[in-house]
């Protein structure tokens, strides 16, 4: 944990900035919360205060609601806090992701929340960030999990859908319904069939509509039309589910469908087997471990604070590498929901 007098401490509520009088993704509510992006394990409610990058205002009302204090700037536009610049980055992570650049005195950190350096039309790219020091999540902290290109994986996901309608099947694909839901609907082929919604990922879809991203039609599962009598209306559908729902009866409702998983745990051997579906896409919303030694060395940073994830594997690595490495506990929750452990599969 870094010295009380640095620029970014550890406390119980979470990562604190001393001088500015903030907390960055606190755990608990807090008075004044920076907030990297909108997901529940970075932007906790009842904080008195929310500082975020302006595109992911209408996400933020959606988890928070229309009475939480929330302030949005944009991204580059430094604001000061007792003599903190504070300033927002695109991280790449989902809509409205951001890194956190802090400075004062000439010293300048990155606190990264999460990130990806892989394509996504529906955010902006990860933006690197020079800095001394460089908080980095590390997730994905094994050199076992490294990402297929994004057109390679989504034509897979298209041959599986294409496969299920030509054998009268519905297609039920698992995603997280924050960012990873909407990244599927923007990289699949439309043409192939309709494109349904559980309540949760509609909620978010509207949300992302609101904020001006580009996704193709869908309709909430529950607005369309069973007739009793009548032919099943799911056949050649792709339905986008929170994980939540796999083995419900809400999902049962579907059959004849296949059962699909987007994550990235499905690079891990077995995954897919312990979860009980057809198949496994390996799709993150994080940096995969080549993506995370990119950002780290593209930071420039001569420090380097592991965070979350196989936080103590990617420190060790870096000081192997000459760098100042170490690790900070946090509690940050994994919105990655369908996580098994690698040492199951033999992994260190």
């Amino acid at each position: 944990m870094p010295p009380a007098e640095e620029l970014v401490t550890l406390t119980d509520d979470g990562l604190y900035c001393p001088a500015g009088g903030f907390h960055i993704d606190p755990w608990n509510p807090v008075a004044r919360a920076v907030v990297t992006h909108a997901h529940a394990d970075h932007a906790r409610w009842g904080c008195g205060t929310y500082l975020a990058a302006d595109p992911g205002e209408h996400l933020l009302r959606t988890r928070l609601g229309e009475t939480a204090d929330i302030r949005t700037i944009p991204h580059g536009r430094p604001v000061d806090h007792n003599g903190v610049r504070v300033s927002f980055h695109p991280a790449g992570h989902v809509l409205g992701s951001a890194q956190v650049r802090l400075e004062r005195w000439g010293e300048v950190w990155v606190v990264t929340g999460d990130y990806k350096l892989d394509p996504d039309p529906t955010c902006l790219p990860f933006e690197y960030v020079r800095c001394h020091t460089f908080i980095t999540e590390s997730t994905f902290g094994l050199p076992i999990y490294r990402w297929d290109r994004p057109d390679e994986l989504f034509a897979d996901v298209n041959g599986w859908w294409r496969a299920n309608k030509d054998g009268g099947k519905c297609s039920n694909l698992y995603a997280y319904a924050l960012g990873k839901a909407q990244r599927v609907m923007a990289g699949v082929d439309a043409t192939i069939g309709p494109i349904l919604t559980h309540g949760a990922v509609e909620k978010v879809t509207r949300a992302y509509r609101e904020s001006g991203v580009t996704l193709p039609p869908t309709t909430p599962v529950g607005e369309v039309a069973v007739s009793r009598g009548k032919a099943k209306p799911w056949p050649g559908s792709l339905v986008i589910a929170p994980p939540s729902a796999a083995g419900s009866v809400w999902a049962r409702k579907f059959e004849p469908a296949s059962e699909a998983v987007a994550s990235g745990w499905m690079r891990v051997r077995g995954a897919r087997r312990r979860k009980a579906v057809d198949r496994g896409f390996a799709l993150s919303d994080h940096a995969d471990w080549p993506g995370l030694l990119t950002a780290v060395r593209e930071s420039g940073a001569t420090r380097v604070l592991a965070t979350h994830g196989f936080a103590p594997v990617l420190a060790r690595h870096l000081r192997e590498r000459g760098l100042d490495a170490g690790v900070i506990a946090t509690r940050y929750g994994d919105e990655e929901e369908w996580a098994d452990p690698p040492a199951a599969e033999g992994i260190p």
